[in-house]
């Protein structure tokens, strides 16, 4: 029975040994129980069972590698032996979940080494996340905004890309030596601690690049304890020798790790640099196509602009931060701008003052080493020499022309901005130099005026005051170190710099003092940190880059930091413009948003004052005003072409005439009228009509026209419009239409064709027909009444008022008037008496007279006489004249026959229609020139005058002025910063 069962047992093994599909795996037998063997085959001992080798290839099983396990398929067997075979099932099934744990485990033992080296990489990475600002906000956002697919079309090639990107291999080394050097305990370990002696000195900087550099300065600490312990130690044991080897050997040490830290930092710096310079120019060429958002420092230098433009009213005042530069007379500060700016930008003089306004410089991060002003779009280059002396010439021009006449220095603020690879982003105002004596030359207030600007600056209490310290004078010197302490008492916003530091070094007989003023107690002001720079050698011409050579060169050198007196974190302008950067930043984000909320609360009032004074008139400030004048005044030009023919001719014919109407009177028609016949009076006519036309008439027309467009001008421009009138206007109107008229010139070939045409109108005799012979005479007639009038009204003003008026009024008659009056009698008798008198009197006449005269007992002069005979004359021929006209109106008919057998002349008729003819054309021609030529031309002058107030910011606040134009000015001022404000602080928070 035995048999049976294990002969049954082999014939299952052998099936399920030959149905295994395909999958070469262990066969069935070999995976069952060592007791299943011994009972299947007797003949196999178990005491001496051991698994065989497989004969079969097989594939690892792995987290890597893992096969689908196909269903086994077994074989038919006898019913009565069913149960046993689920035995077998069972235990084959257990030996299969076995496979499956160990296919886990080995995937979970790949993941944890796969991670344990993920997270040695990790650390080997110094932690940048405080830097994320290198980069600007729109490379993390190129996933969100650019098409990936089209972006790498765009990029070049693989092998074009490879010669692009830098050794990464290099890379790599370079950070894994980073990281041993900054692991603990290490000779490399770096810190970075800022001498402060107003602040907590328990606060410090423990993230990024200043953590790191913190870091540096303990492990030198640490260092210079073990070398003063060793030091110690030697003398106790009496070996000076070996020891001062030690100290000297560990100093060494310490030297060569700060620059070996150095030089590495500045490799990587370098190699970042380059990096973002290639992004940053790939985005400039256009890889996206969208409109770049402007950098965070840019938007803050914006506020900063319109807060120098703003006049600080309702007791709010600019207090957001700003690097202030101040500094004795050169001291350097210029220097030191230019070397955070790395660039050589600013006039240089030598020992003459250069600075003479503030000067706002605007750092940022660019693809280009640029520089802009605030109101110009030209960019200088500042890698191109030509360019650069073309940025300090503007500078100095600007600054010259913003000093007033009688001052030396100006408080009106300059404003540049600066970008390039690597600048540290912050805002800087270079002030004029303090001094302590005025020279000649010099405006007697400009020593106070200096200081007034410098303490303007310095009250801000955001503002971080860069004091700079000329490190090659005598300390005792210092002017500007008292007026910083009276500033800022705590040094919790100073930062002292002092330059010059290799003249000290050579100078100085005790470098003590150099130590001294370093650490803060030399000087009685205190300081959020010191620093030590060197800014070249002196020579104007030195270049940035050679000055950076020099300056690292001698701190390498310099027995001020071999002998400790100077920490390696305090040299450098590099080191300085970190950490002024640093403390910009943090100042700026600790008040920005509470001089938001001042602005806010200073809008809320404004708007509320605008309300209750103007509740119907929107809030129009000085531009807006300017420009809604500007279309009135444009379409009350544009009124002038509407002006109809008619009323141009009428108001011109009317003008000149009466400007003219004296001179055709009396040196035309009265002469003439004095001929005995009737050919001399034409010739008399003509001569002096053709003199008068070459010589006069045509410059007096012109200068007519020209008066008639000013009148009509001025009307347009002052009347008054209804309800729509606003008053606010007038001073503007009345200033365009004064400079418009002092602009304006009538065209000068406008009198040659003027004279042609008076010329020929004045030549015509012929009167056509007897409409315009009755016109002239009614000419005649009322050119002839108004001057009869003029002459009654000078004879009574000679003679006095008559009896009625006498009587009438109770006025009587002046000693001089009743001697004109009784010479008025004598002289009405002689025209009486001879009726054809000359205009003259002759001297026997005026002998008559006067004897006639003193018989009655009026004494009398000759030349009174003469002069009362002319107002008498002209009175009697006036009047004569217009009995003449009165004949003449049945004269037309003798006309056309040339007064041929006709007593009657009427030449003075047919001089009045050639006159008034000449009046009609010369009317016509004008109007002509005027609706064609003038009015279109003056149109042009209101254009250039409005576009040249327009740019003049001072003739607008000169004639735009009130109350009401003050608060809208204020009220769109405070928007625009709270604006700009509340944009700034949202991007600095995204930022964060």
């Amino acid at each position: 029975m035995w048999r049976t069962r294990a002969a049954a047992a082999c014939v299952i093994c052998r099936s399920l040994a030959n149905s295994s599909c395909g999958i070469k795996r262990k066969s069935p037998l070999q995976n069952l129980h060592l007791v299943s063997r011994s009972i299947h085959h007797p003949y196999y001992p178990s005491a001496k069972f051991q698994r065989p080798p497989l004969r079969i290839s097989i594939q690892q099983l792995s987290s890597l590698n893992r096969l689908p396990l196909h269903k086994t398929k077994l074989l038919n067997v006898k019913h009565g032996y069913q149960s046993h075979r689920n035995f077998w099932l069972a235990r084959l099934a257990s030996r299969l979940l076995r496979v499956r744990y160990l296919i886990l485990g080995s995937a979970v033992g790949g993941g944890y080494t796969a991670k344990k080296t993920y997270e040695q990489w990790k650390d080997m990475i110094p932690d940048l996340e405080d830097y994320k600002w290198i980069v600007p906000d729109f490379v993390w956002e190129l996933d969100e905004l650019v098409d990936i697919e089209k972006l790498l079309k765009a990029l070049p090639d693989a092998d074009d890309l490879a010669k692009l990107m830098p050794d990464f291999e290099k890379i790599g080394e370079s950070l894994a030596s980073l990281k041993g050097f900054l692991s603990p305990g290490s000779p490399g370990e770096t810190a970075f601690r800022a001498t402060d002696q107003g602040y907590d000195n328990d606060k410090q900087f423990k993230k990024g690049l200043l953590g790191e550099l913190i870091l540096l300065q303990q492990q030198i600490q640490q260092h210079e304890e073990e070398a003063r312990r060793a030091a110690g130690f030697s003398s106790q044991q009496k070996r000076k020798v070996s020891d001062k080897e030690k100290i000297d050997q560990l100093q060494e040490e310490l030297l060569r790790t700060q620059l070996k830290y150095q030089r590495m930092l500045e490799r990587l710096e370098k190699e970042n640099k380059e990096l973002r310079k290639l992004v940053l120019q790939r985005d400039d060429k256009g890889i996206h196509q969208r409109k770049l958002k402007k950098s965070l420092i840019d938007m803050y230098s914006e506020v900063l602009d319109i807060l120098s433009d703003y006049d600080a009213s309702y007791n709010t005042q600019d207090h957001l931060p700003r690097v202030v530069v101040v500094g004795d007379q050169s001291a350097g500060k210029t220097s030191v701008l230019e070397m955070i700016a790395q660039a050589r930008i600013f006039p240089r003089g030598s020992g003459e003052m250069m600075t003479r306004s503030p000067v706002k410089v605007t750092l940022s991060e660019g693809p280009h080493h640029v520089a802009l002003f605030k109101d110009s779009s030209r960019e200088f280059d500042l890698t191109k020499e030509e360019d650069l002396a073309a940025l300090r010439n503007e500078i100095e021009i600007r600054m010259r022309n913003s000093v007033k006449e009688g001052c030396t220095v100006s408080t009106e603020t300059i404003s540049l901005s600066v970008k390039g690879p690597g600048l540290q982003r912050m805002v800087l105002v270079d002030l004029p130099g303090v001094i302590s004596t005025v020279t000649s030359g010099m405006a007697p207030d400009t020593k106070e005026t200096i200081f007034s600007i410098s303490k303007a600056y310095m009250q801000n209490p955001n503002a971080i005051i860069l004091c700079i310290q000329d490190g090659s004078v005598d300390a005792e010197r210092s002017i500007v170190t008292d007026l910083v302490s009276q500033m800022d008492p705590q040094g919790k916003r100073t930062i002292f710099v002092l330059t010059k530091v290799d003249l000290a070094e050579k100078n100085v007989a005790s470098p003590n003092r150099i130590q001294q003023i370093i650490e803060g107690k030399l000087f009685p002001m205190k300081a959020l940190g010191y620093f030590a720079v060197v800014t070249g050698k002196g020579n104007s011409s030195e270049s940035i880059e050679s000055i950076k050579e020099y300056e690292e060169e001698f701190f390498q050198n310099s027995k001020l930091l071999k002998t400790s007196m100077l920490k390696a974190h305090q040299v450098t302008t590099k080191n300085l413009s970190l950490a002024v950067s640093d403390c910009f930043w943090k100042m700026v984000r600790e008040s920005v948003e509470q001089q938001a909320d001042a602005f806010k609360a200073t809008r809320f009032n404004l708007e509320t004052e605008w309300k209750n004074n103007y509740p119907r008139l929107r809030e129009l400030d000085r531009n807006e005003l300017f420009e809604k004048a500007k279309n009135e005044i444009l379409d009350e030009v544009i009124s002038l072409t509407q002006v109809t023919p008619k009323h141009w001719e009428e108001m011109l014919e009317k003008t000149l005439w009466e400007r003219v109407s004296t001179h055709v009177i009396e040196n035309i028609y009265l002469p003439a009228a004095q001929t005995a016949n009737s050919g001399t009076f034409n010739t008399t006519v003509d001569i002096k009509l053709k003199q008068w036309t070459d010589k006069q008439l045509p410059n007096k027309a012109v200068e007519v026209a020209w008066e008639t467009l000013q009148e009509e001008f001025s009307r347009f421009m002052t009347e008054k419009k209804g309800k729509e009138h606003d008053d606010i206007f007038d001073k503007l109107k009345q200033a365009v239409k004064e400079e418009t008229i002092k602009r304006h010139k009538w065209n000068e070939r406008a009198e040659d064709s003027l004279r042609v045409i008076q010329h020929n109108a004045l030549e015509d005799r012929s009167i056509s027909d007897k409409q315009q012979w009755d016109a002239a005479i009614h000419f005649m007639e009322e050119t002839l009444q108004s001057r009869l009038k003029d002459t009654e009204s000078v004879i009574e003003d000679m003679v006095g008022p008559d009896w009625k008026k006498r009587w009438l009024h109770w006025v009587g008659r002046t000693k001089e008037q009743n001697i004109r009056n009784e010479t008025k009698n004598e002289l009405e008798k002689l025209i009486k008496c001879n009726e054809d008198h000359p205009a003259y009197l002759a001297n026997d006449e005026v002998t008559t007279v006067r004897k006639n005269l003193e018989a009655r007992g009026v004494a009398v002069d000759p030349c009174l006489i003469k002069d009362t005979w002319h107002q008498i004359y002209r009175r009697y021929f006036l009047k004569s004249a217009l009995n003449h006209c009165n004949l003449c109106r049945r004269g037309f008919y003798y006309y056309q026959r040339h007064f041929v057998d006709s007593e009657l002349e009427c030449n003075d008729i047919v001089l009045f229609w050639r006159i008034q003819r000449m009046l009609a054309i010369t009317a016509n021609t004008l109007r002509q020139q005027l609706t064609n030529t003038e009015v279109r031309r003056l149109e042009k002058n209101v254009k250039e005058v409005l576009e040249d107030f327009a740019e003049d910011n001072e003739k607008k606040v000169m004639l735009l002025t009130g109350k009401r134009v003050q608060l809208a000015e204020d009220l769109k001022k405070v928007r625009e910063i709270q604006e700009k404000l509340e944009a700034f602080i949202e991007a600095l928070h995204q930022e964060k």
